[in-house]
């Protein structure tokens, strides 16, 4: 297992840096490589770390704080929290008992949970887990564009009857990116740990780009062609381009998720601190957003508010969580950044996450 002995132990575990070299102990080289690794030379990767912490903040002092809290609304519906997590596939690869600790540990937390496409434990078991929580976050699902419109069409009905509450398309990685680190670390992935929904479709033709893979992108024809077979939500995941943002507007889908996909597709996107405002600013208030990647501490969600966000997805450290101690480690991270925003909001004098706004970012 590689072990390091310099991991914390669960006493000084207290923040998510101190999860991740937990992770790190118990993972070997290849689980780890496809966990934390980016794209190429993961420039992006780093990007979105730093970008948060480049962020200063500009606190509010001596506001009235009775009856604060941090619930939210979106898509109809109150949250207790603005924080979901995003969804990674082949879970029960970092642990056993995989999206079924993170989706209860989300739960408990008052967190949302969006389950991966690539899931490795049955979507009705993580529906049937969470949806009674009365005290959870939202249960979406998060899929692929699949060529064959019979298996998609299936995979839909499938979702909306298990209880799911929307869908999120993603739309920024029709094939993988170039990561150096798996392809220095060959995998082996357990056989608990493979997809059991995903159907793989090998381009029958394989001239044009990447082997043919490139002709089964989803296009705007595949966003129209979803909303017509669905009455669950859209949301569209990935967005980096205000233009993009714009003609999502036009077609009426629910909502976008700002994201480079972790830095794990293309390197040297900028990080999505800085694309965040730019699509805050193409759409203008016309469709809620959210954003993921590089999130590591309550007062990134924070600033991520304050950029235009309505929430936030957490990645890697949840899967870190994950990794080392199942459940609990999941809630815990969870936890940190639940009282880290409520830290972070407090001391910039806001009551609500509707009082946050880039009036307090230097």
């Amino acid at each position: 297992m590689g072990l390091h002995m310099s991991a914390p132990t669960p006493a000084t575990i207290v923040n998510l840096q101190d999860h991740e070299a937990c992770a790190r102990a118990v993972l070997d080289e290849a689980t780890w490589a496809y966990f934390s690794g980016g794209a190429a030379d993961e420039i992006t990767l780093r990007r979105n770390t730093q970008a948060w912490q480049d962020i200063a903040l500009a606190p509010r002092v001596l506001q009235k704080l009775n009856g604060a809290h941090t619930r939210c609304t979106f898509l109809g519906r109150d949250w207790p929290t603005p924080l979901l997590v995003a969804p990674m596939a082949h879970q029960r690869w970092a642990h056993c008992d995989g999206e079924a600790a993170t989706a209860l540990a989300a739960a408990a937390q008052g967190c949302g949970m969006v389950l991966s496409h690539q899931t490795s434990t049955d979507l009705h078991t993580v529906a049937h887990l969470t949806r009674a929580d009365t005290g959870r976050g939202p249960l979406w699902f998060q899929l692929y564009n699949l060529p064959d419109r019979g298996a998609q069409r299936a995979l839909l009905q499938e979702v909306q009857a298990a209880g799911y509450e929307a869908l999120v398309l993603t739309v920024d990685a029709p094939v993988q990116g170039a990561r150096d680190r798996e392809r220095r670390h060959p995998q082996t992935m357990p056989p608990r740990a493979h997809a059991v929904h995903w159907q793989a479709q090998t381009p029958t033709d394989t001239a044009g780009l990447c082997a043919g893979w490139a002709t089964q992108a989803a296009t705007w024809d595949d966003v129209a062609w979803l909303q017509s077979q669905t009455p669950l939500p859209l949301i569209l995941k990935g967005i980096t381009h205000p233009l993009d943002a714009q003609q999502a507007a036009r077609l009426g889908v629910d909502g976008l998720i700002v994201s480079n996909h972790g830095g794990r597709t293309l390197d040297t996107l900028p990080a999505s601190a800085t694309l965040l405002p730019r699509v805050a600013d193409a759409v203008q208030g016309d469709l809620p957003l959210l954003v993921d990647g590089g999130i590591r501490r309550g007062s990134d969600v924070f600033k991520a508010l304050a950029l235009g966000a309505r929430a936030v997805l957490i990645g890697r450290p949840v899967l870190y969580g994950l990794a080392h101690a199942g459940a609990q480690g999941v809630a815990h991270v969870l936890r940190l950044l639940r009282d880290e925003l409520e830290m972070t909001q407090t001391l910039c004098g806001c009551r609500t996450l509707e009082d946050i706004s880039k009036g307090h970012l230097q």
